[in-house]
This record gives C-alpha cells, sequence and structure tokens, in this order.
C-alpha cells in the first residue's frame, strides 16, 4: 500500500480543502493512504502533527474556505526561526531531519500545494533531497507563468468586486472618492478584474507606474460631467512613476518577502491634497483569501487535486500540475517557478479598460 503526504504552505486561499479532497479520495480509490502535515512541512518536522485522511474525514470539506491542515508564510525548512532559551531567533536547515522522517514514515511521494515559494521549496527538496514531489499551485494572485489560472483567483475577484458594488452607494451619497487597496502582489491581475467588473473610475497595477496628476485629471474630469464621486482600486505592489514600493517592512521572523501595503492610503492623501474632494480609503486585505471558494475555483481544485494523483501514480515527480485548457497538464517544477505571470500591456483587457474610460494612470 503506497502512502502520500500532502502539505499546505505558504498563504491560504479559496479552494485549498476542496484539492485535499479530491487528493484523499483519487488516492483511496487506488488503495492508497493519505497522511496530512499540519502548518507546511511541520508534520514532517514532528511526525506528531501528521494526520491520516480519509474519506470521511474530509467528507464535508470542499465548500469551505481556509484549509484543515492549517498553513504558514515562515515554515522554510532549509531556512527555519527557532528561539532559543534566551528567546531570540535562529536560522537552522532542518531539511534533512525532515528527508529521514519522510523515509521513516514509508511515503511514496509528498504533494505539495502552494505558491511560488512553497513550489521553490518543493523543487529544492526534491532536486537536493531526492524528495518525490508533486507541485500543486495555489495563489490567489494568479501569477505562476506554467498554469492558465490558479484556484483561489476567481473568488479573490469576486469578493473584491462585490466590495466595489457596494462602495458604489456610499461614494454616490458623499460625493467622496474611495481607494481600495487589494491584493496580488506583484501582479495587476486581481485589481483589473475586480475594477473593471467593479464599474472602478481609477486601476492602479503594478506593471504601468503611474502618473498621480493623471489619476487626479480623471477625477476633475468627472466632476466637469456632473459624476461627483469617483472609485479608485489599487493592487497592493502599484508604485507612482520614479517611486519605490510602498511596503510596512519585513513582517514576521523567517518571512522572505517584504510585507505589502499603504499604497491605497498614499493615493488617497495624494488625491485630497490635490483635488480637496472628501477622499477615503480602505485595504480589503485577508478578506479576499476567505470565504467559500466560487464553482470554478472549486472545480479547478478538485480537478488539480485528481490529477496530482495521477501524476504520483506515474511517476513523474519533480512537476507541478497545470491548467492548459482543457486538460491538465506536467510542468517541470524549476520551469514553473522561473518566473511570475504579469499583465501583458497588450492584453484585451487593458484595452478594455481604457475604450471604456477606465483611468491606468498613464
Amino acid at each position: 500500500m503506497k502512502k502520500l503526504v500532502i502539505s499546505t504552505g505558504g498563504g491560504d486561499a479559496p479552494g485549498l480543502n476542496a484539492v485535499i479532497y479530491a487528493v484523499v479520495n483519487a488516492a483511496h480509490s487506488r488503495g492508497w493512504e493519505v497522511y496530512g502535515s499540519r502548518s507546511g512541512y511541520l508534520g514532517l518536522l514532528d511526525p506528531e502533527q501528521l494526520v491520516p485522511l480519509t474519506p470521511a474525514v474530509v467528507a464535508d470539506i470542499t465548500p469551505t474556505g481556509g484549509t484543515i491542515l492549517g498553513s504558514t508564510n515562515k515554515g522554510n525548512p532549509f531556512a527555519m526561526p527557532v528561539r532559543n532559551l534566551a528567546g531570540d531567533y535562529q536560522i537552522h536547515d532542518v531539511s534533512d531531519r525532515i528527508m529521514k522522517n519522510f523515509q521513516r514514515m514509508g511515503f511514496y511521494c509528498h504533494i505539495a500545494v502552494g505558491g511560488d515559494g512553497s513550489l521553490e521549496i518543493a523543487h529544492r527538496f526534491a532536486k537536493e533531497k531526492g524528495m518525490p514531489v508533486v507541485g500543486v499551485p495555489k495563489t490567489i494572485d494568479n501569477d505562476l507563468q506554467a498554469t492558465q489560472r490558479t484556484f483561489g483567483f476567481d473568488t479573490a475577484v469576486s469578493t473584491a468586486t462585490e466590495a466595489l458594488d457596494k462602495l458604489h452607494s456610499t461614494a454616490k451619497s458623499h460625493d467622496r472618492v474611495m481607494v481600495v487597496e487589494v491584493m496580488g502582489r506583484d501582479s495587476g491581475w486581481i485589481a483589473l478584474n475586480s475594477g473593471i467588473s467593479g464599474g472602478a473610475d481609477v486601476i492602479l497595477i503594478p506593471e504601468i507606474p503611474f502618473d498621480i496628476q493623471s489619476v487626479c485629471e480623471k477625477i476633475s474630469d468627472n466632476e466637469l460631467h456632473d459624476k461627483h464621486y469617483a472609485i479608485v482600486v489599487v493592487a497592493e505592489g502599484a508604485r507612482a512613476a520614479n517611486h519605490e514600493v510602498v511596503t510596512q517592512g519585513t513582517g514576521e521572523v523567517g518571512r522572505a518577502e517584504a510585507l505589502l501595503g499603504g499604497i491605497g492610503l498614499w493615493v488617497a492623501n495624494m488625491i485630497r491634497t490635490c483635488t480637496e474632494k472628501d477622499t477615503r480609503s480602505l485595504v480589503l486585505g485577508h478578506l479576499q483569501r476567505g470565504g467559500t471558494p466560487t464553482t470554478f475555483d472549486r472545480l479547478l481544485a478538485l480537478r488539480f487535486g485528481a490529477a496530482a494523483v495521477r501524476l504520483a501514480e506515474a511517476g513523474e515527480f519533480d512537476h507541478m500540475v497545470a491548467l492548459a485548457t482543457p486538460d491538465m497538464v506536467a510542468v517541470p517544477l524549476e520551469q514553473a517557478i522561473k518566473s511570475r505571470k504579469k499583465v501583458p500591456l497588450s492584453s484585451d483587457k487593458i484595452m478594455t479598460a481604457r475604450e471604456i474610460g477606465i483611468c491606468l494612470g498613464e
């Protein structure tokens, strides 16, 4: 009997539980066992944190958000922050311990569900330690180049669009400019999709460094056309031309990337100063990660999970399952993590935004 272990790493995304459900049931249909590793690699570091997963255990988890296994953004086994007796953090490489536990438990394959950071760790385990790994792409940012879509993105866009719909009425009631900061890191997919769908006047994305004067001119133009309010959508990784990306520092110990955030407030302050309009800002933040996955994300996650077990059965390790409509294909992990997917400036969505009168800060 073959045994699989599945982990969920990085930020959570709607659809993670659907992946777990599909992996468990697809493996069970082959007579295999499945264990879940809590909080990324913690279960492989401490086997007491390994959870037996059966069809009965996962029976009702598909529609729920989050992950029943938990996740972490600071669990890189090759650089794990460990607190010493003095209360200070020291960085340790615990990858050998994890590999020994993996072998001692008799696991056939590790199914690693995560974004580019988690998949980079999985690839390193495959390359340096010989761990049989199959990756499943997960990010609400939709920024993995090797797959057409990632689960969680559709739900995040739907959440952001619903928020924009609700903001129209309060902005109009008070003749206000509402600046909404959304997630997406270095890619503008969430901002662009929700902004167009949610009737934004301005959309600012990382791919187009913006001119704040252009933004203010759009809002002033609204006034000339008897529209006394505006909705501005800003991706967290957007930046003004000749300015650095706004961050909140490095965040928690063990976190590899800078913590983005604050650009929405900066844009709001600049608009208020330039136009003298009543301007407010809000950050949707982790609301975009939570809640029930949409039908699209649920189905995509189930397809990813089942495909991952097929790759494991075929022995296609150090690969990631990817959507290449209408099929699921295997992509080498090394290729999958090579670059992040940006919004092409020649895309139809960019052209649509311009043609329906949305300002992109150019």
